[in-house]
């Protein structure tokens, strides 16, 4: 067992306890628990954001893809990273100035609430509970592996301290957990890079030749097609990255916690400054373990391959580059990613139970915000038992279809429905929800039928639908559908929702005075 990661894992969760126990006395309405009040700074924000996203899949996924495959690994960020200046701009201050508490409620402004609100349930709850098992069962290795601890008792250290975060602290003990493990991120995957490359003298020239020579792809490390070869999966996957960042629930919910639209574009510049700048790391950090981690016996199992998967790439490399104090720190902050990832997740998946399942379609008369907040708290103490559970049973699948299946409903649920909602005058009620219901079915479908699942998981000779990625068929199925099914609608209500996108609705979602404008 590692003594200083284990006593770095023990300060970061007595911290994280003493912000939630402070942020509980905080809560005094169902904005402070929701939103923190709307008290969070851009600054902030960004930083909560980026601790959001930047999770374990990124730090460590992305790094072991670079050690496994070279240049081409970097997809997966750059889809990412590229999502945020094209997409979230586009959308950071329409949905601040129409929503208050999730998505849906910007969903449903101007169309039918109920069908609305528990088809955005729906693309929120899957997409969250799929991403949680991702999480989870990383958190379970990680935690095996460095700490010398059972899987399932690492599991349940997870989920119990998940359940704590959300239920007593809110966003706000969320968004500060958030911050602090951004800093930390930023701070570790800095001082890894900085030791890397000074073994260089800051030479990329030689840096990236000495990778060159340590790797059986040779020079094919530096050009694409080590990992995406044919341009239909690159396109679709780069889709699902990029839209579905856009339709993340728990990256959308942060854009309610600032004050106004300004801040909300302020908190999209610095998270996507924070992000990039992490992702030139993992791309250095990726390389380095190439360069001094590969074929190092000492980080070698009895099978030649990577102690713990080729995942675990940067964390044996900071053992390299910084010995025992290094590693531990490293795996600390591995750790407390995951618990800043799952707390966004967790309070995600709440607030879709709570605001938009209880108190707008079960009881959207009666219901008050004490109850509110008390259906919160059971909702998270019950997604918690249920990613726990999960997180036990999928321990030894192969959980990377999850995180795909989670990006694509994402960005062929949530995406086309917010987007279209806010953009496009022809939008009904009936084309949103049915067309929203068939882009659904058809991303878990097409996954069902794909290599991943089925020849990874059910170990059929071949797979139906060739791709490993749908998002390129799916969210072509979902625009077309909703768009179809809008445009046929004739009905009274139809015709109401297409005439409610006015100047009112417009300046509603710009904050500009469209008459005013017209007039000059």
């Amino acid at each position: 067992m590692n003594l200083v990661a284990v006593s770095l894992f023990i300060v970061f969760v007595l911290i994280t306890l003493f912000i939630t126990y402070w942020a509980a006395k905080q809560i005094k309405s169902r904005d402070t628990f929701y939103t923190a009040g709307g008290n969070i700074t851009g600054l902030q924000n960004g930083l909560a954001i980026s601790g959001d996203f930047m999770s374990a899949a990124s730090f460590l996924g992305i790094s072991g893809l670079v050690f496994a495959t070279g240049f081409d690994g970097l997809i997966y960020s750059i889809g990412f990273l590229v999502g945020w200046p094209i997409v979230l701009l586009l959308i950071a201050e329409p949905l601040r100035n129409l929503g208050k508490y999730t998505f849906a409620d910007v969903a449903s402004f101007r169309l039918r609430q109920k069908p609305i609100r528990i088809l955005s349930a729906l693309g929120s709850l899957t997409t969250v509970i799929l991403y949680l098992i991702a999480q989870m069962v990383g958190a379970g290795k990680l935690i095996e592996i460095l700490f010398n601890l059972p899987y399932q008792f690492a599991i349940y250290i997870v989920g119990a301290l998940m359940i704590f975060y959300v239920t007593f602290g809110g966003m706000i003990a969320t968004t500060w957990v958030q911050i602090i493990k951004a800093i930390l991120l930023l701070f570790g995957a800095t001082l890894i890079s900085f030791l890397v490359l000074m073994q260089f003298d800051f030479n990329l020239n030689l840096f990236f030749n000495a990778a060159i020579k340590n790797h059986n792809l040779s020079s094919s490390i530096m050009g694409p097609g080590g990992l995406i070869k044919d341009p239909v999966s690159a396109i679709s996957l780069g889709l699902a990255l990029m839209f579905g960042t856009a339709g993340l629930p728990h990256i959308l919910m942060r854009f309610f916690t600032v004050k106004d639209s300004v801040q909300a574009r302020k908190s999209v510049a610095y998270a996507t400054g924070f992000i990039g700048y992490f992702y030139i790391l993992t791309f250095i950090i990726g390389f380095g373990a190439i360069i001094l981690i590969n074929g190092n016996p000492s980080y070698l199992n009895s099978e030649g391959g990577l102690i713990g998967n080729n995942n675990m790439a940067a964390i044996h490399l900071s053992h390299a580059v910084g010995g025992d104090v290094l590693l531990g720190f490293i795996s600390a902050v591995a750790f407390a990613t995951i618990l800043a990832v799952v707390s966004g997740l967790t309070l995600a998946g709440a607030s879709a139970i709570s605001h938009d399942i209880y108190s707008n379609v079960i009881n959207p008369n009666g219901a008050n915000e004490k109850r509110e907040i008390m259906v919160s708290r059971i909702a998270t103490f019950t997604l918690g038992i249920i990613a726990i559970i999960l997180g036990i049973i999928f321990e030894s699948q192969n959980i990377a279809f999850m995180v795909g299946l989670a990006f694509a409903i994402a960005a062929s649920t949530n995406f086309p429905i917010i987007f279209l909602s806010m953009f496009w005058k022809n939008l009904t009620t009936h084309g949103a929800f049915i067309g929203g219901i068939i882009g659904l079915l058809t991303t878990i479908i097409l996954v069902i039928l794909s290599p991943v699942v089925w020849v990874d998981i059910f170990n059929y000779p071949a797979a139906i639908f060739p791709y490993k990625y749908p998002a390129l068929f799916s969210m072509t199925t979902t625009f077309f559908f909703v768009m179809i099914i809008s445009k046929l609608d004739k009905s009274e209500g139809g015709r109401d929702e297409k005439h409610k996108f006015s100047d009112q609705y417009r300046q509603s979602l710009t904050g500009v005075d469209i008459k005013a404008n017209k007039k000059n």
